[in-house]
């Protein structure tokens, strides 16, 4: 299965597509991306979803199937890791985002964020049944936020920020990324994107935070210019978020 979801990608491929884009993640070598776009990615994946073999493979796997090693194609793509291609990478989160079961969407996550190298790939994933599963998903993203590793922080972050800043928010969520250290532009980035969508969806609850110097310097005022340049922001809001610049 693995061989045939590698040749379907080069047939899809666009090489000036792989040209632009490889640009965009300085941690994936050039020659790992095959140069599939996104959209095309999508479809690939929903396509693959339809077969008779990935209904099975994204339905909870009884013990006695694991004992016995039977598996679906699309399993067998899921659990070979660590994939040769980018596109490979995406494919399998967009294959992930897309399983109905929780427990099961968490377990192949927790599977694959050890082999995600770059920001695209991690951004990608987003899953639907996440939606109903808020008590738990919180219990997995104090986790990825604890975690050593890059992008499992990064991931972490980001669950917060797609689900937990509408009407699932607590102030204790901002303090939570208020809390994090660290060194890694991808993890300190995902922070300035939180804290700036923070600002245009709760605004009076995230700006104490930069009036208390709350945060590292540099996610301080990355969070203030990508706020300065979102529509979701008012101008009087903006100019006053000038003012809290620091030096």
């Amino acid at each position: 299965m693995v061989d045939i979801i590698q040749a379907k990608l080069f047939e899809l491929q666009d090489l000036d597509y792989k040209e632009f884009h490889s640009k965009l993640m300085p941690t994936v070598p050039h020659e790992k991306v095959i140069g599939v776009r996104t959209p095309t990615l999508r479809k690939l994946a929903k396509e693959l979803m339809k077969d008779e073999h990935v209904s099975n493979a994204i339905a909870p796997i009884s013990q006695n199937d694991r004992d016995n090693k039977q598996t679906t194609s699309i399993e067998e793509f899921l659990d070979t890791l660590p994939h040769e291609y980018y596109e490979e990478n995406n494919l399998h989160a967009f294959l992930i985002e897309q399983i109905a079961d929780y427990d099961t969407c968490i377990d192949k996550i927790n599977t694959f964020l050890p082999y995600v190298d770059n920001w695209a790939t991690c951004d990608m994933m987003r899953p639907k049944c996440f939606k109903k599963h808020n008590d738990e998903l919180l219990v997995e993203i104090d986790r990825w936020l604890a975690s050593s590793d890059v992008y499992a922080v990064r991931f972490g972050i980001e669950m917060l920020m797609v689900y937990f800043l509408d009407d699932k928010f607590k102030d204790e969520y901002l303090f939570k990324v208020s809390q994090i250290r660290s060194e890694e532009y991808y993890i300190n980035m995902m922070m300035a994107w939180y804290f700036a969508t923070a600002l245009a969806k709760q605004y009076d609850a995230t700006v104490t935070l930069l009036e208390d110097k709350t945060l590292p310097i540099w996610v301080h005022n990355k969070t203030i210019q990508k706020a300065i340049e979102s529509y979701r922001v008012s101008d009087e809001r903006k100019n006053y978020l000038r003012k809290l610049r620091r030096k």
